[in-house]
């Protein structure tokens, strides 16, 4: 039986001496799915007292960030999540501003994002963050604030207070009894570590009471401030190996040999579209509708490979998350699946393979033209997330108008998801060394420059049906190897290509992740517009060709002096 996340939580907070309470404290627990996809949130804000509306603004921050959170991509991680959402909510509070700050809305924020077995830690202000494990407590945060005279200071950092928002974020592993303890600076600010620590060893089943103890203990040690505990103690974590989120269709049972004639689950197979070691492609009919799908199956020969099953179910989890023109469709089935498979929208056309191999040394413009359509595609999985992986002309589909769908996403790398798994590169089981990138082949890391260099290595492909290292790659690689394998300029094959062209395609390729261009925006640019520092790669062609022409010339001057040495002999004969 698979286990789940599984907390407890305590709050309890007071007002002050003000007329209205300024901090403001939520959590949120899930009771569906995205309880393993988005993680429990728990928040603590304390509105900047000095400000006419600083109890509106910490209740407006907590209250629009969990609504806010949840509402983001399953696919994207929670560092990127939560960050878009505070951002947002900052630049909002900041246009709640007339004309001074008193008029302003400013809070603090401090929340934990428990997400599997990690805590996510966002924090700008002066509420604090601590967890106990074995007894020893210990505070995870800083205080943004800054020392103006002895006894006095002020916010350095805050919910809107200036328009560049900069957050402290942090992961910490969870185990089973961490106790987590966020608090307002009406606690800190008169309890020690060792009279928090006495009250939370006091009542731990019971945190309500807790909380309130502690609330409690600072309004008689003197704080005059709003006084806020939230705590959160960690009953039970997952068990990463599990992959809960892929638990349920990876139970299913491969589908058996299926062939045109043959139904399944009321689809009726009329083709096979595509076969290969790992999976096969049918045409489809739905016996109900009538409708024309395509369906994947996975191949029998790998039903006891536990990582493929996971990695196929990854790829119909990432489909449906995807709506682009530029990717293919992943169709939710209208019946109960019996088998492991799952359906998609029906294409027709070509592989970008077919294509090469029909259009050798193309000109340049359509061939441009064409990668820009992909790159759209590439840029549909960044924006929620992912890192295609396995970028390649066999995984491109063109029709007859030359619309471009990617039709293969079985290497893909969720960031959501790999906060849950655990399982980093695990799930590329298939690097190509003719489009994968070093940081790929040789376990570095990895972002979308990765895809970056498998599109560049396909343009290249595309205008000269050759690779730009040729067969370099394909020896023994290491980190020491990379810088003795050199570009082969697309010229040599394809005369077509311009100077700046070339220049372009060449720093996409760079093997070292850090010279390729830092994003697919200034590769973009340079593929509009003719960067004028490639032309000024032209070299002479006894450069490019070195060691060819040298020996050429050598030849010709070694030639060239037996002729002068036979003529000076003869002419020494005849006199």
């Amino acid at each position: 039986m698979t286990t789940r996340l599984t907390v407890d939580i305590g709050q309890y907070s007071v007002k002050g001496d003000k007329a209205n309470n300024d901090d403001f404290y939520a959590a949120l627990i899930p009771q569906d799915g995205t309880l393993e996809t988005r993680g429990i949130c728990c928040v603590v804000a304390d509105g900047m007292g000095n400000t006419e509306r600083a109890a509106e603004s910490s209740e407006q921050c907590v209250k629009t960030f969990l609504s806010d959170y949840y509402s983001t991509p399953e696919t994207w991680s929670v560092r990127k999540s939560g960050s878009r959402v505070l951002s947002a909510i900052n630049r909002w509070l900041l246009a709640q501003s007339q004309n001074s700050l008193a008029d302003g809305m400013v809070t603090t924020f401090s929340g934990v994002v428990f997400k599997s077995t990690t805590a996510h830690i966002f924090h700008v202000g002066d509420c604090r963050i601590y967890r106990m494990r074995d007894y020893v407590l210990e505070r995870l945060t800083h205080d943004h604030r800054v020392k103006v005279s002895r006894g006095s200071s002020h916010l350095s950092r805050a919910m809107g207070l200036t328009a560049s928002l900069d957050i402290d974020y942090q992961t910490v592993t969870l185990e089973p009894d961490d106790l987590f303890m966020l608090i307002s600076d009406g606690v800190h600010d008169v309890l020690s570590n060792s009279q928090l620590k006495a009250c939370l060893v006091s009542e731990y089943d019971n945190l309500d009471v807790v909380a309130s103890n502690i609330v409690q203990q600072a309004v008689a040690a003197g704080s005059h401030d709003d006084v806020t505990a939230q705590l959160i103690a960690i009953r039970q974590i997952p068990a990463r190996h599990e992959k809960e989120i892929f638990s349920r269709i990876s139970q299913l049972p491969f589908p058996p040999y299926l062939g045109p004639g043959m139904s399944l689950d009321g689809y009726l197979i009329e083709q096979e579209i595509h076969s290969s070691h790992t999976s096969q492609i049918f045409r489809v009919r739905d016996q109900h509708s009538a409708e024309l799908l395509m369906m994947k199956t996975p191949s029998l020969e790998l039903k006891d490979n536990r990582a493929y099953v996971e990695r196929f179910y990854r790829e119909e989890w990432a489909g449906k998350h995807i709506q682009s023109p530029w990717v293919v469709k992943v169709i939710e089935p209208l019946r109960k699946r019996s088998f492991l498979y799952y359906l998609m929208e029906p294409l027709s056309g070509i592989t970008l393979r077919e294509w090469i191999r029909q259009n050798p040394q193309p000109e340049p413009a359509p061939v441009v033209e064409l990668i820009q359509k992909v790159i759209a595609g590439i840029q549909v999985f960044h924006r929620l997330d992912m890192l295609h992986r396995d970028i390649r002309p066999e995984n491109i589909m063109l029709d007859q108008q030359q619309a471009l769908k990617i039709i293969d996403f079985g290497c893909v790398k969720i960031a959501g998801i790999e906060e849950i798994t655990g399982a980093g590169d695990r799930g590329n089981t298939r690097k190509n060394t003719r489009y994968a990138a070093a940081e790929l082949l040789l376990g570095g890391i990895t972002d979308q420059r990765t895809d970056l260099y498998s599109t560049g290595v396909m343009l290249y492909e595309m205008l000269t049906g050759r690779l730009p290292y040729g067969c370099q790659l394909k020896q023994e690689l290491s980190w020491d190897t990379l810088g003795k394998i050199k570009y082969q300029s697309a010229l040599r094959y394809n005369p077509r290509v311009p100077l700046w062209l070339d220049g372009a395609i060449e720093k996409a390729v760079k093997l070292d992740i850090d010279a390729r261009y830092a994003s697919f925006a200034e590769f973009l640019y340079d593929l509009n517009n003719p960067n004028p520092a490639f032309n000024s790669r032209l070299r002479p062609l006894v450069e490019k060709q070195s060691n060819t022409l040298w020996k050429l010339l050598a030849l010709v001057l070694f030639l060239s002096n037996l002729l002068l040495l036979f003529f000076l002999l003869l002419f020494d004969v005849i006199d």
